[in-house]
Formats: C-alpha cells, sequence, structure tokens
C-alpha cells in the first residue's frame, strides 16, 4: 500500500503557491488579517481578494481566521478510517482498487472527508467511495466515455469530475474490466 496524503500536504503546496504569488506566508497574511479588526467571511474574502489573494490562498487564509473544519486536520488514516468505521466489509474493496490503481503509473492517493482521489501528476482521475454499506463506487475521470455493462453513469461522486463509475461490491469485482478501466483514465489524464 502506498502513503496516502492527507490535507497537509495540500496546506503545504497551498502555502508554496501564496508565497509564490505574494511573496508572504501564511502566518504572515494571518497576521495581517487579525490586525484589520474584520469580523466575517464576507469581509475577510473581500479584504483579501483587493490584495490579489483569491483561490486557495484565500480560502485557507479564511480558515486561519475562522478555523479549520475537523477533516482538514485529520491524518489520511483517520480520514479513511472514518469512511470504512461503518462499513468494514467494503475495506477490503477499496484496499484492491488503491492497489490496483498503484499498478497503472506514477499516481498518489488523497484522502478527503468523504472519498479518495486518485491524482496523476496533472489531475484527479478516479475516485473511491463508500457510496452505501454494500457499494465502493470506482469513479472514473473518461470524458466522451459512455456507460455500458458494468460501466455506470457517474452521479455524486466525488468533486464531481468523473464521467462513469463502476460499483464494487467484492474484491472480486476489482477484475481486468475495472483494471484496465483505470489504466485508460490515467492515461486520459496525465
Amino acid at each position: 500500500m502506498t502513503e496516502t496524503r492527507s490535507w497537509a500536504e495540500m496546506l503545504t503546496w497551498i502555502e508554496q503557491r501564496l508565497v509564490a504569488a505574494t511573496g508572504d506566508d501564511v502566518a504572515s497574511w494571518s497576521a495581517r488579517v487579525r490586525e484589520t479588526g474584520l469580523t466575517t467571511e464576507a469581509e475577510v474574502r473581500a479584504w483579501l481578494a483587493e490584495r490579489g489573494v483569491t483561490g486557495y490562498g484565500q480560502v485557507i487564509l479564511v480558515m486561519e481566521r475562522f478555523g479549520y473544519p475537523d477533516f482538514l486536520t485529520a491524518t489520511a488514516d483517520e480520514l479513511v478510517d472514518a469512511q470504512y468505521a461503518a462499513k468494514p466489509a467494503l475495506r477490503p474493496v477499496y484496499e484492491a482498487v488503491v492497489t490496483a490503481a498503484l499498478g497503472v503509473g506514477q499516481m498518489h492517493v488523497q484522502a478527503r472527508k468523504g472519498y479518495v482521489s486518485l491524482v496523476t501528476a496533472r489531475r484527479t482521475f478516479a475516485v473511491v467511495q463508500a457510496s452505501s454499506r454494500a457499494r465502493v463506487d470506482l469513479g472514473l475521470r473518461l470524458s466522451g466515455r459512455e456507460p455500458a455493462g458494468r460501466l455506470l453513469p457517474a452521479r455524486s461522486i466525488g468533486n464531481g469530475d468523473c464521467s462513469v463509475r463502476f460499483g464494487l461490491t467484492a474484491v472480486a469485482d476489482v477484475d481486468d474490466e475495472v483494471v484496465d478501466a483505470l489504466a485508460e483514465a490515467y492515461a486520459a489524464n496525465t
């Protein structure tokens, strides 16, 4: 099994982008935000936008001011454990999908609150999500690929970037068809 990344790595990456864009780190910007005395999220966002801080950098600075959600401070293992706490029979299915994905190319595993993203150097190519007590959905980013057979339309999978999905209920469902589709999604998103 590969190391699954938590939000801590994402926060580090965001800070690096903030420094590259503005020359100052999160701590410096957070101090400035506190010094303004602004008390609402809307005011802080507007103030940051006026200074060219937008996107992820702005999101992090707002959280620095008003607090981080629990899932952003949890470890990757804690996030995955929570996803399968009430569905322990599905954990081996998740593990089988991630193991299969590691065989298709250079990627990393990014744990989120409700799902796990499989990410190339370019972007997310697949999402593993325990969608019910009996099923793990493997969402794939395959634009132009039409649902057919076991490949179903993807609705409410991960962040919404997946176009199709497999519904997996057992480790045996992670077969050659699934591995081939993972490889196709990986190649389409590298």
